[in-house]
């Protein structure tokens, strides 16, 4: 299929992409934008993983604040980047306002599930346990369950692995992988 400037506008448009990218994407999917898309998606969270990885350091961000419609609730946050100029884009403050708002209606406890005790862990698994071998599971199915539902309990106590509250098709985690 041959692509054309109009597709790879259209593409850059819905996806912010730049226009090589929109082509190489539209090229190795043969035209197909919703797989072009699901493409681009791909490679800029594979980018941003990098990105986050690799021992950069952030020393530039900023500190953002959320404070409770009743002034009965506040929040203060930093986030942080490599650069000054990221931290004064308007999506990068967004992103930080959007992780303020997530902390003071959810409350996680952690960052990331790897912060969590493991004493917490074993306490929660025992929990768990308990909780399958009462409903009757059956010993061949309980760690299936129990480890369904560990990760449920860090969906709430992590905050990189909450849905956001705005959008709960995105976790915070794929949101600060967007930013990036």
């Amino acid at each position: 299929m041959e692509i054309t400037a109009k597709m790879v506008k259209d593409l850059r448009e819905a996806t912010g992409a730049g226009p090589l990218d929109c082509k190489k994407a539209l090229e190795s999917n043969d035209g197909d934008v919703k797989k072009a898309i699901d493409f681009l998606r791909e490679k800029g969270l594979a980018k941003a993983a990098k990105k986050l990885g690799a021992g950069r350091v952030m020393n530039e961000g900023l500190v953002q604040i959320y404070s409770h419609h009743n002034k009965r609730l506040g929040v203060m946050v930093e986030v942080n980047c490599e650069t000054d100029f990221v931290a004064n884009t308007d999506k990068f403050q967004e992103f930080a306002r959007n992780v303020a708002l997530q902390i003071a209606n959810l409350a996680p406890q952690y960052l990331r599930r790897e912060d969590v005790p493991e004493a917490v862990i074993q306490a929660e698994r025992e929990i768990q346990r308990r909780r399958a071998v009462e409903e009757g599971k059956k010993e061949n199915v309980i760690e299936k369950i129990i480890d369904g539902r560990m990760d449920k309990f860090f969906e709430e106590i992590c905050l990189l692995e909450q849905k956001f509250i705005k959008d709960d098709e995105k976790t915070i985690a794929e949101m600060l992988s967007t930013a990036v």
